[in-house]
């Protein structure tokens, strides 16, 4: 790089060798720690000067991301590009990156966490235990359910569904099932599994598992008459996003056992509230969104969106840009 570029590293600090390797291409300006970061007149002000943003987590709009003319890369470490409008990005020429396939296999082992966890009413029951209530025998109404050799489907058979599978089909001798706007017969063979049309699926499937991007097409694919489809035997997973379902509908479906269980990695509203349904219903099995939350994963997100900047400033394709088909370059 001819001239030293500015980043703005926000949301999560960088361990130090990140830093240290970003430091040496570029002036750093860090509100990692910054609370209420869009109305912070300090990071307005930084923003005139960025030409990278690296974080995730914060709704970049274009009224915000307007302030910043030399604004070259967006560097999320995240897989989801839900906080940001594509769009105008693009036509800025502004590229966006985000971090693929380091959290595939760690987002899988939450999913798997989530289908074990609520088959056999694992944190319900530990609870009981923490509060001195196990005084006997467990007995059949405190039973669960097995997950060897049950039907899994998945809705969004990407990277991350492949790795749920995986575990299902050769971990749980389960058989598999997906839907996707397209058919991915690679998939097909390796997991032996069936694409079905999406009603097909929740009538079929013991447990539902959706991994899908939130979009317009994608927002509250889920309500009352899914729930319906699946009945009162579905175990319902969601680690996509909150915004693909709609969490009222879910909850009544709960309640009513419409449904059998949820295991929710994400939320409408993030944090949940305290006051929430799904904080205190013991067939829900609920997690503060921790899908790709280990030492390992979150470091290696780090370090490809430290990589994507770096490449970006160098004129070279980053290593996983979202929208770079869109960019005239």
């Amino acid at each position: 790089m001819s001239t030293r570029k500015t980043v703005i590293v926000y949301q999560r600090a960088l361990k130090p060798a990140l830093r240290e390797k970003l430091e040496r291409e570029c002036e750093v300006l860090d509100f990692s720690q910054t609370q209420n970061l869009t109305e912070n007149s300090d990071f307005k002000q930084a923003l005139s000067r960025a030409h990278g943003l690296i974080g995730s987590s914060v709704n970049l709009t274009p009224e915000l991301l307007d302030q910043a003319p030399n604004l070259e890369v967006v560097s999320s470490v995240s897989v989801g590009v839900d906080n940001y409008d594509i769009d105008y990005l693009s036509k800025r020429g502004i590229v966006l990156c985000h971090t693929p396939d380091v959290l595939t296999e760690t987002t899988a082992d939450t999913a798997f966490l989530l289908v074990l966890a609520s088959a056999r009413r694992a944190v319900e029951l530990a609870e009981m235990v923490k509060k001195g209530e196990w005084t006997g025998g467990i007995a059949e109404p405190q039973f669960g359910v097995d997950v060897q050799g049950k039907k899994l489907g998945i809705v969004g058979m990407g990277r991350i569904g492949a790795a749920i599978a995986r575990r299902g089909k050769f971990g749980f001798n389960m058989q598999v099932s997906y839907h996707n706007r397209s058919r991915h017969e690679d998939f097909e063979r390796e997991l032996d599994a069936d694409w079905q049309e999406l009603d097909d699926l929740l009538r079929d499937s013991d447990f539902v598992c959706v991994t899908v991007p939130l979009s317009d097409a994608t927002r509250h694919m889920f309500g009352k008459r899914e729930f319906e489809l699946m009945g009162e035997n579905t175990i319902f997973i969601n680690i996509a996003r909150g915004g693909v379902v709609d969490e009222p509908a879910m909850i009544e479906a709960l309640q009513n056992g419409t449904i059998r269980a949820a295991g929710l990695d994400v939320f409408t509203t993030e944090p949940l509230p305290g006051d929430s349904p799904l904080a205190h219903m013991d067939n829900v099995v609920a997690l503060p969104h921790i899908g790709s939350a280990t030492h390992e994963t979150r470091y290696a997100m780090a370090e490809l969106a430290v990589d994507n900047a770096l490449a970006v400033f160098k004129g070279d394709k980053p290593r996983a840009p979202y929208n770079w088909d869109a960019l005239d370059r």
